[in-house]
């Protein structure tokens, strides 16, 4: 498929309904609104492919940029590629989701990661954090250095009440990611999230919730997955 035919079939997939609630969210223009599920059954017949999403995520179109995610090839794209990504990501779907989901499958994933948590840049910095998260949930403990781990979840600790908005989500979901995937370190973030309680993120008006760190872990501890690893980070 071409990138024009995939914007046409994204555009014939647009629900109104769909696009409001992204737009409440603070997805800009230009968006059609296309449910994920309607995405995958594009990303099912395209596959991977480099350039095709390289093409789709330089529209600036959200729902092509998510689908870019879904196909791009974490062997292919280069740290160049993430890092203009990640600069032009449009709102938090895509640099949250699709944008670290992808550095964290590639090989420059780690290393953008700690570079992106010391932007000013608010929508880097929540990159960066959730970027981290997504590592822990896909290499092995072995492949990890638990000592910087423990450090980043210090640094969580000591500024997730203080930091930017979009940070303050990803932080706490980092706190919970290394609870949950990594083994060594499950007790001490799930002691970290006793301790910094209820984080407050602003949902732009809506009814999602910012997720409190120790009853996830716990749910995930109690059902026996401790450590189990994920075999891919996008979904």
């Amino acid at each position: 498929m071409t990138t024009k035919e995939i914007m046409q079939e994204l555009k014939d997939y647009g629900n109104e309904s769909t696009k409001k609630i992204f737009q409440k969210h603070g997805a800009p223009e230009p968006i059609y609104g296309v449910k994920v599920a309607d995405l995958k059954k594009i990303q099912k017949k395209v596959k991977k492919d480099h350039t095709l999403s390289m093409e789709l995520y330089a529209t600036g179109n959200s729902d092509a940029m998510y689908l870019a995610g879904l196909i791009a090839d974490e062997d292919q794209i280069t740290k160049e590629d993430l890092q203009r990504w990640v600069r032009e990501a449009s709102w938090h779907m895509i640099s949250e989701y699709t944008v670290p989901w992808i550095a964290a499958e590639s090989k420059h994933g780690y290393e953008l990661a700690l570079e992106w948590i010391d932007s000013p840049e608010e929508k880097i910095a929540s990159a960066g954090w959730a970027t981290l998260s997504s590592i822990a949930s896909l290499r092995p403990d072995e492949e990890l250095d638990d000592k910087m781990f423990s450090k980043l979840l210090d640094r969580a600790e000591k500024n997730v009440h203080k930091a930017q908005n979009r940070v303050r989500y990803t932080m706490n979901g980092f706190i919970i990611g290394v609870g949950c995937y990594i083994k060594e370190l499950s007790e001490k973030a799930s002691v970290i999230g006793a301790r910094i309680g209820k984080v407050n993120v602003e949902m732009g008006g809506t009814a999602c919730k910012v997720p409190l760190a120790t009853d996830y872990i716990k749910k995930v501890v109690d059902r026996g997955s401790l450590g189990k690893k994920r075999k891919q980070a996008r979904c």
